[in-house]
């Protein structure tokens, strides 16, 4: 076949030539039929789509089904092949596929030709986005916004970057399966207990079995319940823990913050790996001791991959694309958002706040499973709690949205009995008082986690000591927690 070049018109004056390269094609497509076996070197990344030329893309999806098959893929099986679907002329007849084997090409070259014709494709992928950027920005649509073509042109760039294809495709089933039985092996490797990534609190890891990749995780909780000091606290020893991809690395975890600055989150963690007061840490009330266990502690948190973006006000679009793009610069293991409330949507309705919360979490539900990553999200819960007896969040709390609930693989609360009853507290030297310090001994420093809808798993509580001080939360003793329950 005579290697043309086919060039795209730009406009009457702009020619453009299209990158491709029908020798590679030919060359592939001779190995594989001088030598089967090359087939394993090339079959993970290239498809028929890849090539340029459509006979040459053709031809090789008939080699892969034969090789996938166990049957034979040379010249004669390829004939009969074409000739049962009747498209042996399609592919330029009997004559081609000779043609194709009487190439010499050399078997080592095999993956490099692959590679060469996946790039080349990768480029004109590239070009035909540029292009419909171009055509979506010169259309002045009033309905279409700048930061939706720039939304648009992200998600395809990344799929592309990802999974060679602008788009989505079907997957066989046996692929799930291959991917689930990964998942198992991986479980089993960990004694059973953990298939996602560990959150560093081992009743709530045994519940959950980790955070799972696609999983949207909504952390749920009244004002000073903990949800920051918990998230923070999940985010810093998830990037303590090996990445389940690879473990050579440790995870790596990427912190929206909406609400607090950069700076405060640090010093949280700070105060929660050297086990000083936050507020000390803050005012600078610290005695040489006490500075040089700062000091050490910034010295080991320096290595860690945790990544904070602190803008304010920031749109779920943008959101999306800093989580994309952080992806492909750092290898994203995990994503944190503080909180659900505080993203700007896309397209503000002043007078529906339920659609724009369906819209957020239906969004951050999407990133998840397009960055095969959890997603743990923080949200408020409406006042009604407020009005209850049992102060324990329920599913109908959560503010402004069902879809929320709908959305979520997991929703957990944050409660701490606690914060409540000390502001109950009964006048000094009355047996009132007496009950009220009995239970306040009982429920000092202890946080309960509700974790009220899990998709793949059981509902339960887990119980956690909270260290108000340094806002930190770890696990409370087996001894620690048959007391907490014993009150109720």
């Amino acid at each position: 076949m005579p290697n043309e070049i086919k060039k795209l018109k730009e406009n009457d004056k702009d020619l453009r030539i299209v990158p491709h390269e029908i020798e590679a094609e030919q060359a592939l497509l001779a190995a594989l039929l001088t030598s089967n076996s090359v087939y394993e070197r090339i079959s993970d990344f290239l498809k028929p789509e890849h090539f340029y030329d459509d006979i040459n893309g053709k031809i090789f999806e008939a080699i892969a089904k034969l090789i996938e098959n166990n049957q034979l893929a040379d010249p004669l099986t390829l004939k009969n092949y074409f000739l049962q679907k009747e498209e042996i002329a399609l592919i330029g007849g009997e004559r081609y596929l000779i043609e194709l084997a009487k190439n010499s090409p050399i078997l080592s070259s095999t993956e490099e030709y692959g590679k060469l014709i996946y790039d080349l494709y990768q480029r004109r992928e590239i070009l035909k986005i540029s292009d419909e950027i171009t055509n979506d920005a010169n259309s002045f649509d009033v309905g279409t916004k700048a930061s939706q073509i720039i939304e648009k042109a992200e998600v395809k760039l990344y799929n592309l970057s990802s999974t060679g294809e602008a788009g989505q495709d079907f997957k066989k089933f046996s692929m799930s399966l291959v991917e689930a039985i990964n998942s198992a092996e991986s479980a089993y490797k960990r004694d059973g207990q953990l298939s996602g990534i560990p959150t560093g609190f081992t009743d709530l890891d045994q519940l959950l079995g980790g955070f799972h990749k696609t999983d949207l995780i909504i952390l749920a909780g009244r004002p000073s319940m903990g949800k920051t000091a918990l998230a923070t606290n999940i985010a810093f020893k998830m990037v303590k823990t090996r990445s389940m991809d690879d473990e050579n690395k440790k995870n790596i975890v990427g912190f929206f913050s909406l609400e607090m600055s950069s700076e405060q989150l640090a010093t949280r963690i700070l105060a929660e790996d050297s086990s000083i007061s936050s507020e000390k840490i803050r005012r600078g009330q610290l005695n040489s001791n006490d500075f040089q266990k700062i000091v050490k502690s910034s010295q080991t948190l320096g290595d860690l991959s945790l990544y904070i973006d602190d803008s304010p006000n920031l749109s779920i679009s943008a959101l999306r694309t800093r989580a994309r793009r952080l992806k492909r610069k750092y290898g994203l293991d995990a994503i944190v958002i503080d909180y659900l409330q505080l993203i700007r949507p896309s397209l503000s309705r002043p007078d529906n706040r339920v659609l724009e919360i369906a819209e957020m979490t239906r969004n951050l539900k999407s990133l998840a499973k397009e960055l095969s990553m959890p997603v743990l999200c923080l949200s408020q819960l409406s006042r009604q709690v407020e009005q209850r007896d049992d102060k324990r969040p329920q599913l109908s709390d959560l503010r402004e949205s069902g879809a929320i609930e709908q959305d979520a693989d997991v929703v957990m609360f944050i409660y701490r009995e606690e914060y409540y009853t000390e502001r109950k507290e009964p006048s000094p030297g009355t047996e009132d008082y007496q009950k009220w310090q009995e239970k306040m001994a009982k429920i000092h420093n202890v946080a309960e986690v509700l974790v009220a809808k899990q998709r793949h798993g059981p509902i339960g509580k887990v119980n956690l000591h909270f260290e108000g001080s340094t806002t930190k939360f770890s696990n409370l003793s087996k001894s620690q927690s048959q007391i907490v329950d014993s009150k109720e």
